[in-house]
């Protein structure tokens, strides 16, 4: 199946990649440069707490190492806490942070790093340049920082080692890292909600013209709606003009089929006067008398036709299945042929409302119905239900002595007649197939559960129609329904 994604959903799709896109690239951006800040400032850190170092170490009067005060930081003096110094003198004497306890710190010769700080300064007398490295300690990995010092008091030089834990520096990028992540996210969510309220309020006034349209196809309205945005007004006026122009169109098309059935009404009425006064004057009128029969029968079928196709194009063509069943039944039951039959109808699906001119679906049901009393010896039944798809299957069925599987569409061909000897003019059912599938329905025989006929009757409801224009479907789509539903041949 095509996947098809409309305009706002397209424009929607877009504006969230580009904004995941833009955010995704932000935060690489800013955790780039927050994590080498924070790394240069923690190494920055390391030569500080060097300097200090370097000015409070003093040698004794026996050369042994001592610093003259606490340094300033206390986590050099809790055990393990990731914070750590040792001075060396020529390997003779050493000093130790307490934070080291009786472990030395090592350097991995290969992490020697190349940044450099001035020399350290140590009460006026200049000392070995620092420099950055990376080795172990008792808790892992450390940022180190190296130097050479010459302790007050002392001719020797001593070496001085301050590190700290990377991952101290690991813990506060990735605090870091959770609460960027965190903030681009609300910021996306934020953003794709206002670009949703963004795309919907600004496509709204389309919204309303495809509501509009669903109206009119469904019959609700006549025309567009009003009161909509300057950039679409011109096409709904134009929409509007469309509209008038069909309803025009079907009114000349209903009064000049109207005009032509009187205009040659008159000219049949001699015709057929003069077939019959020929055959009381002992002439032979019987050809006058059947070609006028035959030309009267193709008017009345050219007549339903036309009136059907232009009631067609009227687009709030909307009748109640169980409305024009009951008005039929009705009328037609006080018929005197009806009088001695019983009159079923199933209202499960009545409600179902039918995509048809209330003047052609009387001339269908009528039709259908009429044919049904004219057969049925006790009853005749109607039932309503609704097809796949929205479709609504109504059911004409008669007791009476059914049709022929192989005359089950001979019935429909104008002008045929399988009885004689009932009365009839051989143009219901062939009117009924060219109206019905001029709506887009279908119409087939079957025989019936109660022993007689059962005409088959698939005509388009509202609700066939909504779905169909949802689902951008075509109303081809009936033709496997009617398969579904009976024996159906091409007619």
């Amino acid at each position: 199946m095509k996947l098809q994604i409309g305009f706002r959903g397209r424009l929607v799709a877009a504006a969230i990649i580009w904004i995941f896109f833009g955010l995704a690239t932000s935060w690489y951006a800013i955790d780039s440069i927050i994590r080498g800040h924070v790394i240069d400032e923690f190494q920055e850190e390391l030569f500080h707490h060097g300097a200090e170092l370097a000015n409070l170490i003093e040698a004794g009067s026996s050369g042994e190492l001592r610093l003259r005060q606490a340094l300033s930081d206390h986590r050099f003096y809790e055990a393990r806490s990731g914070y750590y110094w040792e001075i060396d003198m020529d390997r003779r004497t050493s000093l130790l942070s307490p934070s080291l306890g009786d472990q030395r710190m090592t350097v991995d010769a290969r992490s020697i790093s190349r940044k450099e700080k001035l020399p350290i300064v140590v009460e006026g007398i200049a000392s070995g340049t620092a420099h950055l490295t990376e080795g172990t300690g008792p808790t892992g990995t450390l940022y180190l920082a190296e130097t050479d010092v010459q302790p007050s008091g002392s001719a020797d030089v001593a070496h001085l080692r301050v590190g700290i834990d990377k991952a101290l520096v690991n813990e506060l990028l990735r605090k870091f890292d959770d609460l960027l992540g965190l903030s681009l996210a609300l910021i996306a969510v934020g953003l794709c909600a206002a670009v949703v309220a963004q795309v919907t309020f600004g496509l709204w006034p389309l919204t309303r013209v495809r509501q509009g349209l669903d109206a009119i196809r469904l019959g609700k309205a006549r025309r567009m709606p009003d009161g909509l945005p300057a950039e679409v007004v011109l096409l709904t006026d134009s929409l509007n003009d469309m509209i008038e122009a069909n309803d025009e169109i079907v009114r000349r098309a209903r009064t000049q089929a109207g005009n032509l059935a009187h205009a040659l009404k008159t000219p049949l009425a001699i015709l057929l006067a003069e077939g019959h006064r020929l055959d009381a004057a002992g002439l032979d009128g019987t050809i006058v008398l059947r070609e006028c029969k035959h030309l009267q029968r193709q008017i009345d079928h050219q007549l339903a036709r036309t009136r059907a196709a232009a009631s067609r194009g009227r687009p709030y063509a909307v009748i109640p299945a169980g409305l024009a069943i009951s008005r039929i039944v009705s009328a037609l039951s006080r018929l005197p042929t009806a009088r001695r039959l019983a009159f079923e109808i199933d209202e499960r699906d009545c409600d179902l409302s039918l995509m048809c001119a209330g003047d052609d679906l009387d001339e269908i049901l009528g039709n259908l119905i009429e044919n049904a009393i004219k057969w049925a010896q006790t009853r005749v039944r109607v039932h309503v239900s609704m097809a796949r798809d929205g479709m609504a299957l109504i059911m004409v069925e008669d007791d009476g002595p059914g049709i022929p599987v192989d005359a089950q569409e001979r019935v429909f061909v104008l002008g045929e007649r399988l009885d004689e000897g009932v009365p009839g003019s051989g143009l219901g059912l062939a009117i009924v197939r060219d109206v019905v599938e001029l709506y887009g329905g279908r119409v087939w025989i079957e025989g019936s559960n109660i022993g007689g006929t059962a005409v088959h009757l698939l005509m388009p409801t509202t609700k066939h129609i909504a779905s169909a224009s949802k689902e951008r479907a075509s109303d081809q789509r009936v033709v496997p329904l009617v398969a579904e539903h009976g024996t159906l041949r091409a007619g």
